[in-house]
């Protein structure tokens, strides 16, 4: 392993996957990676294979790294893989190399095992509980309010991605609204806006940042549609109480003719 591979860890979480305890760091590069010799272990697989066979591959290759970790034992110095990673790797491992009985196991590090170890770093899951999951499944107030606070972390952690890109961010932000939606819908009781306006509304965003982006030279979507949300305190443009259109639309119009004069949408 060449010093190039040496990462330095900046958080470390140890993750309950079904009875396993696996450890998580993020690195001083911003990836989260997953200690491969614990994963193999509740396995059943050779390390030190895996570890080779993780070499010879083209892609796995650039997400494997040396990672120091604390342990009951102390600091030690573990291989790692980038968690994106970790079904690809998986995906080569065949159901004959593992013990019959470790079989069932395997399928839900193929399919799981990824999405736990990134959201003990986004979301605070430390484990796959599955009484957690079921008391989910309720319909209390507590229940409610962590389904919505998930959603909108969700949505802003997606704008945040979407920002500065360009082609098809118009596209991607009217998915990212489309699929909060409904979510959003079950917990308010708000008269918001008709698709009709909601549709005026996007435009007339989306006229803004076409303007502005003219003048800065970047892709200015999020970033509007960003600041209607925070002025008019809303997630969603879908989301604008009835009684506010003719307000938001009045704002969007100002902005667009400080931009451009007194041309329209």
């Amino acid at each position: 392993m060449t010093d190039e591979n040496a990462l330095t860890p900046v958080e470390q979480k140890s993750v309950d996957f079904y009875g396993d305890d696996l450890t998580a760091v993020r690195a001083n590069n911003g990836r989260i990676y997953a200690g491969l010799t614990q994963m193999c272990n509740a396995l059943g697989l050779n390390a030190r294979g895996q570890s080779q066979r993780i070499d010879r591959h083209t892609i796995l290759s650039r997400g494997k790294g040396v990672c120091k970790i604390h342990t009951p034992g102390g600091e030690q110095s573990v291989v790692v893989l980038r968690v994106d990673l970790v079904p690809l790797w998986l995906s080569g491992v065949r159901a004959s190399m593992v013990n019959e009985d470790v079989r069932s196991k395997l399928e839900r590090f193929q399919e799981e095992a990824a999405a736990v170890l990134w959201e003990a770093f986004q979301e605070g899951r430390l484990t796959t509980d599955l009484a957690f999951e079921a008391l989910l499944q309720e319909d209390t107030d507590a229940v409610q309010a962590y389904k919505m606070a998930m959603a909108i972390v969700k949505l802003a952690k997606q704008q945040i991605l979407l920002e500065g890109r360009v082609g098809d961010t118009e596209l991607r932000l009217d998915d990212v609204e489309e699929r909060l939606t409904t979510i959003e819908e079950q917990f308010t009781g708000q008269d918001v806006v008709t698709e009709v306006q909601a549709s005026q509304i996007s435009q007339a965003v989306k006229a803004v940042a076409l303007a502005l982006g003219k003048q800065t030279g970047r892709n200015e979507f999020g970033a509007c549609y960003g600041e209607v949300y925070r002025k008019f305190n809303v997630t969603s443009y879908k989301m604008v109480p009835r009684r506010k259109f003719d307000e938001v639309m009045a704002f969007l119009t100002e902005w667009h003719q400080s931009l451009v004069g007194d041309s329209p949408f």
